[in-house]
Formats: structure tokens, C-alpha cells, sequence
């Protein structure tokens, strides 16, 4: 099992009992970074659904934690894709998410992709600080929301 501290926060691997926490991260964040990214096209009880069934299930979670044991960060890897890479609106700018990108790449270093929506310029910066480039950009018709994506890919 891998766990990498930074400071006062901590990355772990995450387990079913800390779906509903990660749920509550990633809603926060999502609705925080709007109108950057599009809302939800999923109601918040099925946004907490799909991670106590699909995510901590048969995904790979890893959950950044405070001292107090808060989760503010979660990363989803599904095979060579980040599923999911969201921090706590509270704890942006914190160096988290960095953290956890890093430990993607520890987990996958044979390369890793991932998508996020066109208008997303923080995300986007991020990632291309982070040595990813876009591949590949699409007119939104292959995801739930309907929106402008672009698919990212990191090689070593």
C-alpha cells in the first residue's frame, strides 16, 4: 500500500467507507469550479450512489486526507485513465492535487490520459504544467454533459 504525506495532508488508498466523503469532495468541487465546467447531468444522491457502488468498487480510489482524518482530495484511476481527480474547494491552491497527479503517475508510469472540458483553463494549465498534452479535442457529443472535451495523455 502506498502513502505519501505532504505537510499536514496525507494521500491513502481509499475504501468503501470513504466513498460518501469523496462524493461530497467531488460535489463540492463541481459546483464550485462552475460555469468553468458544466453542472452535473446526475442528481447529488446518485453522484453519492454511483461512488459507494461504481467507484469504490471497482475503480481504484485514493483519498488525500487532513490530520483530522477530513478527506479533501480524491484521485479514481481506471486502468491508465484519471477518472476523477477533484480537490475540496477549501483546500485548492494547496498543492493537493499536484500530490495526487504525482501519485498517478507512481501508480502508472508507463503513461496515463484523461479527459476534461475545453473551458476548463485551470485544469487545463495544470495538467500541462504537469507534462500532460492534449491529444485530442471534441465537440462535447460523446460525454453526459454535452460540452467541449479534451483528451489528455502524460508519457514518461
Amino acid at each position: 500500500m502506498t502513502d505519501t504525506s505532504s505537510g499536514a495532508i496525507s494521500v491513502r488508498k481509499g475504501t468503501p467507507a470513504d466513498a460518501a466523503a469523496a462524493a461530497e469532495v467531488w460535489l463540492r468541487s463541481r459546483e464550485a469550479a462552475r460555469p468553468a465546467i458544466p453542472a452535473p447531468v446526475h442528481s447529488d444522491d446518485d453522484v453519492r450512489h454511483h461512488f459507494r457502488t461504481t467507484i469504490a468498487e471497482e475503480r481504484e480510489l485514493w483519498v488525500a486526507v487532513e490530520a483530522t482524518g477530513e478527506v479533501v482530495g480524491l484521485l479514481v484511476l481506471d486502468g491508465a485513465g484519471v477518472d476523477q481527480l477533484y480537490v475540496d474547494p477549501r483546500w485548492w491552491s494547496q498543492g493537493i492535487g499536484s500530490q495526487l497527479l504525482a501519485l498517478a503517475k507512481q501508480q502508472r508510469p508507463d503513461g496515463l490520459w484523461l479527459w476534461t472540458f475545453q473551458a476548463n483553463t485551470g485544469a487545463r494549465r495544470f495538467y500541462e504544467r504537469h507534462g500532460f498534452v492534449a491529444v485530442e479535442e471534441t465537440d462535447g457529443s460523446g460525454n453526459e454533459e454535452q460540452a467541449p472535451d479534451v483528451r489528455y495523455a502524460w508519457e514518461p
